[in-house]
């Protein structure tokens, strides 16, 4: 990216207090963050004169390289994308998962796969389960992935093709990926492979996908989940540790979700209550007639 005349700096800089603010939330997600590379020159071309005068000119030119978008960018973008309001039991948790995939997403080592996408279409849908209405929590996912600049379909079309294969999948078989042909085994030692050659960028969202494909092939048995991931070259530590943090906003999903639902019964009950007097005083009124006054 390259821009020719005057450039004012104060547009492609940050404070200090947003330096370390993004550097606290980059620390505590266990991403430091994408450099950014800027350089300014000047190089003098000719020149020009006339009676009067004489011009020197000069072409200043700044050049930047790497600039991923900011986290303030992919969250200006979801909300340009999906502008109705969003009830704050979901806004809140949503604004959080946004943030970590950003970090995630604009990691060197990122590249989307289908597990992780499995991950997050499962966190999304059980997040999301309850939502008052179907249209507007896929219209909600659609502007959510194309905040960060990835195809929701893709996510969704993958979701749906690992799942039919774990459900026809053993423990066994699962496991037993390496020695078998096909489109999701094709996938998983990609994985694998890319895992050994420290080109991979784990997160909480792969976890929850391998999760989901043990709990669609009925592996109840946790040898199960440590004989996939020495498949796949991933420490099992951190899956289980991220397992750990899923399985928690599973239960506060669900305590928040019945509170949301009797503030809405409460809600709904008074709405009919109202309604109830409202229709005895009509009743009443109509019974009665109108008042009639007598002259003098």
């Amino acid at each position: 990216m390259a821009a020719v005349t005057s450039v004012s700096f104060s547009a492609i800089s940050q404070s200090s207090s947003d330096r370390r603010a993004f550097c606290t939330v980059a620390r505590n997600l266990g991403f430091e963050g994408s450099r950014f590379r800027s350089s300014f020159s000047c190089h003098y071309v000719g020149v020009r004169a006339s009676n009067s005068t004489s011009r020197m000119v000069i072409h200043c030119m700044s050049t930047s390289t790497d600039v991923p978008p900011t986290v303030a960018d992919t969250k200006l973008n979801f909300l340009k994308a999906y502008k109705r309001p969003i009830p704050s039991i979901y806004n809140t948790v949503l604004q959080e998962l946004i943030v970590q995939q950003h970090l995630m997403k604009y990691k060197k080592t990122y590249r989307y796969d289908p597990v992780f996408g499995l991950g997050f279409v499962t966190v999304y849908d059980q997040l999301m389960e309850g939502y008052p209405s179907d249209e507007d929590r896929e219209a909600i996912f659609q502007a959510y992935i194309k905040a960060l600049e990835e195809d929701p379909e893709q996510y969704r079309i993958d979701a749906k093709k690992l799942e039919e294969w774990a459900r026809a999948q053993t423990p066994s078989s699962l496991v037993d990926f390496s020695s078998k042909e096909g489109e999701i085994e094709g996938t998983l030692k990609d994985i694998a492979e890319r895992v050994a050659s420290g080109n991979f960028s784990y997160s909480r969202f792969f976890a929850v996908g391998l999760f989901r494909l043990l709990e669609l092939s009925n592996a109840s048995e946790p040898t199960v989940l440590e004989k996939l991931c020495s498949a796949l070259n991933i420490n099992k530590r951190s899956v289980d540790r991220d397992l750990d943090v899923y399985r928690g906003l599973l239960s506060k999903l669900v305590q928040a979700r019945e509170l949301l639902k009797e503030y809405v019964d409460r809600e709904k009950k008074k709405q009919e209550e109202r309604a109830e007097s409202q229709k005895a005083s009509e009743t009443v009124t109509k019974c009665l007639g109108e008042p009639q006054f007598v002259g003098q």
